[in-house]
């Protein structure tokens, strides 16, 4: 498994969270929907089918430490916990960034481009995506 693979997976749970929350009205009153709006049974699928390919690929190499991050971010989305979707995805971010400074991985310049449009694309889901705080999810 490469890197690149790990980005094609983030690259489709990313696209699923982004389509899910152009759905969302601007605001949900707690009090009306309790249990938040869940995603389409076929948007759930589709998210688990990705996770699961990739705990399939990731089984003994450097990446399989990310399975944790995905499956919490799976099973936040299964219930239409958007934000609770997009921190364990920011989180996978972190780590591999983490994994590049300590040399754990080898990246492209296109792959290292990826990573911070996946950055830039999961905090613009977050409420308050102002830039003023820009920069913010970052765990380094």
């Amino acid at each position: 498994m490469e890197t690149g693979d790990v980005l094609d997976t983030l690259g489709g749970l990313i696209s699923q969270l982004k389509a899910y929350a152009a759905k969302l009205p601007a605001i949900v009153h707690l009090t009306a929907v309790p249990t938040g709006i869940k995603p389409k049974p076929e948007a759930v699928e589709e998210y688990e089918e990705i996770v699961s390919r990739f705990r399939g690929q990731s089984a003994g190499t450097a990446y399989k430490g990310l399975n944790e991050p995905l499956i919490e971010s799976l099973e936040a989305f299964e219930v239409g916990k958007l934000l609770s979707s997009v921190q364990p995805l920011l989180a996978v971010l972190d780590h591999l960034e983490r994994m590049l400074r300590d040399k754990e991985i080898e990246v492209g310049r296109q792959d290292e481009k990826r990573i911070g449009e996946y950055r830039a694309a999961l905090t613009k889901i977050l409420p308050g995506n102002k830039p003023e705080l820009d920069g913010a999810g970052r765990g380094i």
